[in-house]
């Protein structure tokens, strides 16, 4: 997958056919990995289907894996108990198990650990369709700022960013909610994160199940794996907080400052790279939005 990225990103430079025939690929495996990367996988509209089932009754969150493959029978959708399984640890809808014929308190590991779904395609053809997020920390003169954003890959703008003097899991489940207060994020948008403490967490995880969203992370020590949005904080510190003396400034000056930057400058006036003519991540979230409803 990894060559197909390289190719679609190096297609306007060079003929395929030659970058095909360099590398250990065939055209038309290229065409069709381009044709279908942006369809639903056949598990995303399998979640799509369980999450419809909890959506009838509150009490259907307590259906685990055999009663969801039963659920789904009813309504004429034959899957293997792992197929199911599969699809509802990557919508977080597990049921860790507290308990165990022993007595002894057990964990789920494979079920705790969320994969890569993403794998460096920091790539998007609608937006709040893939998400990312992390945490960067800026020194202050009365204690440590704590830095929460969510980014969308479709034309790199920070949707949403909260900021705190710790890194608890809270952190990060404030900075998912308040995006889904400003935004109507659709079920089955994608949030990659690294493999930290915060994201693997039970409430967290629980969390981006109601929210029927699904979890990708980094690998441990991979931070190519969220490079876009360690992008975004080299930015922010380059051009923003390396300029001033943090440790000079309190908390809440800090924030003042990455608040202003991030909506009032980076989000809606900065030329970026990115997004075609240059044009700001939300002033393209708008001009393509509004192509469309013209269309």
């Amino acid at each position: 997958m990894f060559i197909y990225i390289q190719l679609r990103a190096s297609e306007k430079t060079f003929s395929i056919r030659r970058m095909c025939a360099a590398l250990p690929v065939s055209e038309s495996g290229f065409y069709k990995w381009k044709r279908n990367k942006d369809n639903p996988k056949a598990w995303q509209k399998l979640l799509a289907e369980i999450h419809k089932i909890l959506d009838e009754d509150e009490e259907n969150t307590n259906y685990g894996v055999e009663r969801m493959r039963l659920a789904l029978e009813q309504r004429g959708i034959k899957r293997s108990y792992s197929t199911v399984k599969r699809a509802m640890a990557r919508g977080n809808l597990l049921h860790e198990s507290n308990r165990s014929p022993d007595g002894l308190t057990k964990a789920d590991r494979d079920a705790m650990k969320p994969e890569n779904i993403i794998k460096q395609d920091f790539t998007a053809e609608a937006p709040l369709r893939k998400l990312l997020t992390d945490i960067t920390q800026i020194p202050c003169k009365n204690a440590k700022l704590y830095v929460s954003p969510l980014l969308d890959c479709y034309n790199g703008e920070v949707i949403s960013l909260v900021m705190d003097t710790n890194m608890k899991k809270e952190l990060c489940m404030k900075t998912i909610t308040e995006a889904y207060k400003k935004f109507d994020i659709k079920s089955g948008v994608i949030i990659h994160s690294d493999s930290g403490s915060q994201y693997t967490s039970g409430k967290y995880k629980k969390l981006l199940g109601k929210l029927h969203a699904v979890q990708s992370m980094s690998g441990v020590g991979k931070c190519w794996d969220n490079s876009r949005m360690e992008s975004w904080f080299a930015t922010l510190k380059k051009e923003k907080i390396y300029q001033i003396d943090t440790t000079k400034l309190s908390v809440e000056e800090v924030k003042t400052i990455v608040w202003r930057y991030t909506f009032a400058y980076y989000n809606t006036k900065r030329v970026t790279t990115v997004n075609p003519g240059g044009l700001p991540p939300a002033v393209y979230r708008e001009r393509t939005a509004s192509v469309k409803n013209a269309a």
